[in-house]
């Protein structure tokens, strides 16, 4: 057996993060977002390892820990201050007036124990942990894990170094700031365990990622429309009220803001953490009420049943659950409303242009008959028949990007300053994880591991680096000339990629070049059914329309932001086109 494994209980979003990781005769739980516990409790004999640690409170880490702690009581469970008075509201109780409210705080103190920041704590003998802010969240961490052989273990007295960064984020938001990369460089941990949800992604930066949300709704605000603002309980709620809150496009505006749900419990929450938030919001709120303010503009107010007759009155922006009814607060004049949903980074880009809810990166105008109508879906109460989903009229629907992780060049640069001779990828989707692990500039220096969930990793630390073969990113095909056509053959071990049902979807692909390559993409059925009135424009090149990157409504920094595009997130030249081109508005149609 090797001294260091990792067995991995949960790797994702869905199933909940989970590791047991083995250093030696200690066995340590990193995190317990299942939503199943039955494999971790198979032996109830014992407990399943001999402490917990807890890297933040957000569900898909943490909404285990409460069943966990009833099974086995004894079990030390363990987390940094913040995160343990964050913990109980991933098990709300509901009033019967509909508002939520913590569960009892006296039950989070016995089920998780708060540690210090940056001081090194020996659990047991050889094993020390010490905790690292991993931005993100407030009182999320990452643990470093020393783990050194005792005499009688008769093994090399040589310390082993495990690196958990949670979820991790390095540039600052407008809550907490972000990880302390100055701190950890050059750590060369033996193992680094870290998320990778984004993958390869490149995204802009944070700043500008706020100002084009602040732009869309003041845009919708003009246009006399509400917004309505699906979020989860902890972190981006709340940093979105703090954009609304701060930002030059609405301080002092005559605006409500409508706090409903869990969203609302999750900033009470904020408030009793203060002293751990930036100076920058501790001398905030030294001026102004932090969240519940109903006399500076733009007002915030708790949102319920009796107020939403006000929603009518005047456009309001609401914030509510992500798992909510949406139609309660619409249902009146959904045509009224614009409903902005967070892109979700565990969704592949493949199965946001499906329509798929809350992927990662949606269409950013999706239809009404399309991705809409599933968004709707998965907020229709359980009583509700599925075939009077479609007999009502639905808000337009539009989704924004405002990470809480690092893109691809971030985790990349963490894992650089590290320099760590294993790098265990997790919480990601397969073909994000696997994009990752293709980077040469990794693959190159250390050994990748993407383990599935109820997989083990063994992690031998060794003097000299074995080489590790990438992954197979690439195909070798054939092509062929004829008199009227080409044929491109590839092997059939491309269709084993799940984006390979995107691009097979109808069987029809559409070639363009991108300077000296070729570039081919498939072509789905909801492209095919869309009136293709731009076509038109395509034949007449003297049109100031005609459908080239420098005249499309998404060509920013030079950079596609178009989500429905094979070029989505790269830089493309002006005099660049592909086949979602979107107009700019001429200024007769601006005014």
């Amino acid at each position: 057996m090797s001294e260091l494994e990792c067995l991995a209980y949960g790797v994702g979003a869905d199933e909940g993060v989970c590791l047991l990781l083995k250093l030696g005769r200690y066995r340590v739980l990193l995190d317990c977002g299942l939503t199943d516990l039955s494999t971790l409790l198979a032996t109830k004999a014992s407990p399943p390892a001999d402490l917990v640690l807890c890297s933040h409170a957000h569900a898909d880490h943490a909404r285990g820990l409460l069943a966990l702690h009833q099974a086995f009581p004894q079990l030390p469970i363990y987390a940094s201050e913040v995160t343990t008075q964050f913990l109980p509201l991933n098990w709300p109780t509901v009033n019967p007036n509909g508002s939520y409210e913590k569960a009892d705080p006296g039950h989070s103190i016995s089920l998780c124990h708060a540690l210090p920041w940056r001081t090194s704590i020996e659990f047991f003998d050889g094993l020390n942990v010490e905790l690292y802010p991993s931005g993100h969240l407030p009182g999320a961490t990452s643990f470093l894990l020393t783990y050194t052989p005792l005499p009688e273990d008769d093994r090399s007295p040589r310390a082993y170094t495990v690196l958990y960064t949670g979820d991790f984020f390095l540039s600052n938001a407008r809550l907490v700031e972000g990880m302390p990369l100055e701190e950890l460089r050059g750590l060369e941990p033996d193992v680094l365990i870290v998320e990778g949800s984004y993958g390869t992604a490149r995204h802009p930066h944070r700043r500008q990622q706020e100002n084009q949300l602040a732009e869309r709704i003041a845009r919708a605000i003009a246009d006399k429309q509400s917004i309505l603002l699906p979020a989860p309980a902890l972190g981006l709620g709340q940093e979105l009220l703090m954009l609304l809150r701060s930002h030059h496009h609405f301080t002092g505006r005559d605006i409500d803001i409508w706090v409903d749900g869990s969203v609302a419990a999750g900033c009470d929450a904020y408030l009793e953490i203060l002293p751990h938030l930036p100076t920058s919001v501790q001398n905030f709120a030294r001026h102004q009420a932090l969240f519940w303010d109903e006399r500076v503009r733009p007002r915030v107010r708790h949102l319920n049943a009796s107020r939403q007759v006000l929603l009518a009155q005047r456009p309001s922006i609401v914030l509510t659950d992500v798992t909510a009814d949406l139609s309660q607060y619409y249902a009146d004049n959904p045509g009224a409303w614009l409903v902005l949903q967070p892109q979700e980074p565990h969704y592949g880009r493949d199965q946001a242009r499906d329509g798929g809810q809350g992927a990662g990166e949606k269409p950013a105008r999706p239809t009404s008959t399309d991705t809409e109508s599933r968004d709707r879906g998965r907020n229709i109460p359980a009583t509700t028949q599925p075939s009077s989903i479609f007999l009502h009229p639905l808000p337009h629907t539009e989704t924004y990007l405002l990470a809480q992780h690092c893109d691809g060049p971030g985790t990349t640069q963490l894992i650089h300053n590290l320099r760590p001779q294993h790098v265990v990828f997790v919480h990601g989707s397969p073909t994000y994880l696997a994009d990752l692990t293709g980077l040469e500039e990794l693959h190159n220096r250390y050994h990748l591991h993407t383990p599935a969930a109820n997989s083990l990793v063994e992690l031998p630390i060794g003097e000299t680096f074995l080489h590790a073969a990438a992954p197979e990113a690439s195909y070798e095909g054939e092509l062929t000339e004829l008199n009227m056509s080409v044929t491109i053959t590839l092997p059939d071990a491309i269709t084993v990629d799940p984006r390979w049902q995107q691009l097979a979807d109808t069987g029809l692909i559409e070639a363009r070049w991108q300077g000296d390559e070729l570039v081919l993409r498939g072509l789905p059925q909801r492209e095919l059914l869309r009136p293709n009135d731009r076509l038109l424009d395509w034949m007449d090149a003297n049109s100031p329309l005609r459908n080239c990157c420098g005249n499309c409504r998404h060509y920013r920094s030079q950079r596609c932001w178009n989500q429905l595009s094979p070029l989505f997130e790269f830089k493309v030249t002006p005099d660049g086109f592909c086949p979602v081109f979107e107009p700019i508005q001429t200024p007769e149609e601006r005014t």
